[in-house]
């Protein structure tokens, strides 16, 4: 990168002046890359239906609600069809909110756009910059007024980059949405931001720091569980400051690296963290399932398909997260499993399962169809006996008599699978032939139909599709007998970003892999031969009290995490190694015991029980059996002596006093299926009697209460000794 030519221009300070500029924002309506192919060939990936509603949609709504005025977005690869779709929606219509909308047909990074947008002069004050495939619920208020703090106090303050806690994947290195495992430096008072690297070379094992990093700052916080939100509340001199430096192309990589890296002109980023809130960017297929799932199961309210806003039609929320439009008719002997969106006009044929997915509008799905885990859009026809799984299925696809899609299959508009054709695992199929250049603008050629491979064909509207197959003649013998389109090749070394960046689960082979590094690990952090991934360099102290206070917050952290991840295995059904996996990796980045995770699996598991539908005692009872008996096997895993299993009595104890007292009459009965499946022996019990036995009266309450069983122990225990 060069040497930077000039200081950015600066604005007025002045803070009326401030007050009176309304709330602007900048959405990229292009990503610049290439990982949504062989989809965005043909539609603009911030057009591409998320959960039934174009992705656009969900970053115009937020803006809207969190008190942004006017909107520029910028278009570039099919911008045609961007532009259309806003000029015919309802945006352009709205009171106080002003969507513009600048096109560019030769911009090919977003330091280009925002170059062009600071020559156009429409940005006057702060501004929100973010890209149209971003979807959140959290106020700006906080984070403004903190941005417009700091300003007043030091002109530098440039930016301020929204960011998250979010544990990374153990197997992948990469967070639930599929980016690159991240690692910022914080001040941890100033919250100034650092350092930041999202591309580590995990061969190496470790990462260097300039000393003058440490040296210049009296405390650095390291952390590698936060997630960037993509969300950047910025002051104007950003922009002049891309004009300035024609290196800055990409905006992490380039522009805040080379902050970070300036020491002449002093500018500085600051970060604002989120806790209650939701905020995540789509930036590969597997954050497209991650973010669907979560607006499914509704960490993004009040943008979720039963909350009518721009772009998304009437759907009604049923039991277990089942969401279904009007106008749907179904089989009676058709199952729709739990979290699954049923879109207007849909035909469901009879004893067709259904379960996890999304399925969009006008679609026809026949007899004994099975559908795990997919996303179906719009018009889709699915002949009998098909089975889909973990598969991402584009407009206008029709899948014949008993075609399968194995997990990670992408087809593209229209493509055609024949009949009993078997669609290899992480397949991208087209109408379109593979591109032979690779290049990130290409999508732009296509757009703009000059590139020789559309035969001319103008891509950029909607009815391409219907011209290239009256133009192309398709080898049958590709898709099976009847089928249209091109099965693209994974080129060298691509298997490795195919599994990794799909919306399919990861292979089990890789799972086996991360387990045994995992394991090795613990063994290391328990001979104190390594350090917790996360935390906090600063002069020594002898003052305690902050550490005990970190700890606290440590183990709610933990908590919340493991019961986050229980949770999210049980609904999505999730294998139970991968369970264990992300729970040794929490384990390990927050330095705990098998005590820990036990007492925080249990916590989840009784939660979910609690939370499953239940009218009566002996339902709440039933509930608890089953989740019992389906997740022993990851309780049982953290359970390796008598410790941890007084550990989860000790932990139900508590639940029943505080947390879910609606268990507090169920002790003993719940205590006593424990011991009958083998999760809390013998032994565990009466060594738990026996450390409350100089308790106070208080504390005893459950161990009176479970005395008929405690009693029964004892006697069984003593026939034993006899015989």
């Amino acid at each position: 990168m060069g040497a930077q030519r000039k200081g950015a221009t600066r604005v007025s300070e002045d803070p009326e002046e401030l007050t009176r500029v309304p709330l602007q924002a900048i959405l990229l309506a292009d990503s610049f890359t290439t990982k949504f192919r062989p989809i965005t060939l043909e539609r603009p990936k911030v057009l591409l239906p998320l959960v039934n509603v174009p992705m656009i949609n969900y970053t115009l709504a937020w803006l809207e609600s969190a008190g942004v005025e006017e909107v520029f977005v910028f278009c570039c690869a099919h911008s045609k069809q961007v532009i259309d779709y806003l000029e015919k929606s309802e945006w352009l219509s709205q009171p106080n909110f002003t969507v513009t909308m600048i096109e560019s047909h030769n911009s090919v990074s977003a330091g280009d756009a925002l170059r062009l947008i600071y020559e156009r002069n429409v940005i006057h004050g702060d501004f929100v910059l973010i890209s149209g495939d971003t979807v959140s619920n959290m106020s700006l208020t906080q984070a403004l007024k903190e941005h417009k703090d700091r300003r007043k106090k030091d002109s530098n303050a440039v930016m301020t980059m929204v960011i998250k806690r979010s544990k990374p994947s153990p197997i992948a290195h990469q967070s639930r949405l599929g980016t690159d495992e991240l690692f910022v430096a914080i001040d941890p008072t100033t919250k100034q931001l650092l350092y930041y690297e999202d591309k580590i070379d995990y061969s190496k094992g470790t990462i260097y720091l300039d000393k003058s990093l440490l040296t210049n700052n009296s405390s650095v916080s390291l952390h590698n569980d936060k997630q960037d939100c993509y969300i950047d509340i910025c002051s104007p001199e950003v922009l002049s400051l891309f004009t300035d430096n024609f290196d800055y192309q990409h905006v992490r990589r380039h522009f805040v690296k080379g902050l970070l890296l300036d020491d002449i002109m002093g500018y500085k980023i600051f970060t604002h963290e989120i806790h209650s809130s939701y905020a995540a960017r789509i930036d590969n297929f597997r954050s497209y399932d991650t973010v669907s799932k979560d607006i499914i199961h509704r960490w993004t309210y009040p943008l979720v398909p039963d909350v009518k806003f721009f772009g998304n039609s009437a759907t009604k929320l049923e039991r277990q997260g089942m969401y279904r439009a009007s106008e749907v008719a179904q089989s009676r002997s058709a199952e729709i499993g739990p979290f699954t969106v049923i879109g207007y006009g849909t035909k469901i044929g009879s004893n067709t399962s259904i379960s996890n997915s999304v399925i969009g509008e006008g679609c026809t799905i026949g007899s004994n169809v099975h559908i795990q885990g997919s996303y179906i859009w719009d018009n889709v026809t699915i002949e009998d006996d098909c089975k889909v799984s973990h598969a991402i299925v584009c407009d206008g696809v029709t899948l014949k008599f008993g075609a399968i899609l194995e997990p990670g299959v992408v087809l593209s508009f229209k493509v055609v699978v024949g009949k009993q054709f078997v669609v290899p695992s992480y397949s991208k199929v087209s109408l379109l032939q593979q591109p032979i250049k690779q290049d990130s603008d290409e999508e732009l050629e296509y757009a703009d139909c000059s590139s020789a491979m559309t035969n001319a064909v103008d891509i950029s509207n909607g009815d391409m599709t219907s011209q290239i197959l009256e133009t192309q003649h398709w080898p049958s013998h590709e898709l099976g007998t009847g089928g249209v389109g091109h099965i693209w090749s994974i080129c060298e070394g691509g298997h490795e970003e195919e599994w990794r960046h799909s919306v399919a689960p990861i292979p089990s082979d890789k799972v086996a892999e991360a387990m045994k590094d995992t394991e090795d690990e613990l063994e290391l952090a328990h001979d104190g031969s390594i350090l917790p991934p996360s935390g906090e360099l600063k002069p020594y102290s002898n003052d305690s009290s902050d550490d005990n206070e970190d700890s606290r917050d440590e183990s709610i952290y933990f908590g919340k995490e493991v019961e986050a991840t229980f949770l999210r295995a049980a609904h999505e059904n999730i294998e139970e190694d991968l369970v264990v996996l992300e729970v040794n990796s929490l384990r390990l980045s927050y330095n705990k015991e098998a005590a820990d995770c036990a007492g925080a699996i249990f916590f989840s598991m009784m939660k979910l029980a609690l939370e499953t539908p239940h009218t009566s005692v002996n339902e709440l009872l039933k509930n608890v059996n089953s989740v019992l008996t389906k997740w022993k096997k990851i309780l049982k895993f953290y359970l390796p002596g008598m410790d941890e299993q007084i550990e989860v009595i000790l932990k139900f104890e508590e639940m029943c006093l505080e947390s879910a007292q609606e268990f507090s009459p169920l002790f003993t009965k719940i205590l006593e299926y424990l011991y009958d499946k083998d999760i809390v022996l013998e032994d565990a019990i009466l060594s738990w009697e026996e450390e409350k036995r100089d308790a106070e009266e208080s504390d005893k309450v459950f161990v009176r209460q479970a005395q008929p069983l405690i009693q029964w122990l004892r006697e069984a225990s003593e026939e034993d000794e006899e015989e």
